[in-house]
């Protein structure tokens, strides 16, 4: 079964300085039939705008993953990580028993586009931590990398859950394949381009909530990016 998530049915919030679309109830947007999927809670893509951005504020027992598609994103927490994002990167912060952070647009002249995604933890009080990967685009291109993983298998980074994050960037015209366990339950968010998900239509925006289905063929129907979460 595969259930559509248009683009222009999420939550939307203008701040000025920052411009978020939430696929999940989040901050002034509530739909009691979109509190989340699965262990994955929220789904906020964001535009910052030059020199803006998040000051110091706490979290808890959140697994917090940050994906930068234009732009570069600074983080700073009081654990002392630190570091700045940009495309091909991912960031993992482990919210554990208390963590305050801040995040902002790294120039003062471009915006920063952004994937901010909460994954709910199957533990609580962890230490807080912190970590960065580079994914060089040659691991991703047509073909699935995995970014996250419980185990932190094939150099993907550890989070406290049972959940795998895949991304792949994709040609106009190719596809991957990914097997789903009996069990397992998918998310597929497209970042940019047009794709198939076993002749599914999905757009920039766009989401797919799926179960049931053995197989998951996605096609590009023109250059795309893609992020694949397999939850239990």
């Amino acid at each position: 079964m595969i259930i559509v998530r248009p683009s222009d049915t999420r939550g939307f919030a203008d701040h000025g300085w920052l411009k978020a679309r939430h696929s999940f109830s989040f901050a002034g947007y509530h739909d009691p039939n979109r509190m989340g999927f699965r262990s994955l809670r929220v789904l906020n893509e964001d535009r910052v705008a030059p020199g803006a951005g998040f000051s110091e504020h706490p979290h808890r027992d959140m697994e917090i993953i940050t994906i930068v598609l234009a732009g570069a994103l600074a983080h700073r927490d009081n654990t002392g990580g630190e570091g700045v994002i940009r495309p091909g990167m991912i960031q993992r912060m482990s919210a554990g028993s208390g963590v305050v952070h801040s995040e902002f647009n790294a120039s003062s002249t471009e915006p920063v586009h952004l994937l901010q995604i909460w994954i709910t933890p199957d533990r609580s009080g962890v230490s807080p931590r912190y970590a960065d990967h580079t994914i060089p685009d040659a691991e991703r291109h047509n073909k699935l990398r995995l970014l996250v993983s419980r185990d932190g298998r094939l150099g993907s980074l550890d989070i406290y859950q049972d959940v795998s994050l895949y991304s792949t960037r994709l040609d106009a015209g190719h596809e991957v394949s990914h097997t789903v366990a009996p069990w397992r339950h998918v998310w597929i968010q497209v970042a940019e381009g047009t794709v198939t998900v076993n002749g599914t239509a999905l757009a920039t925006g766009d989401a797919a909530e799926i179960s049931d289905e053995a197989q998951l063929d996605l096609r590009a129907t023109s250059d795309a990016e893609v992020l694949l979460f397999d939850l239990n």
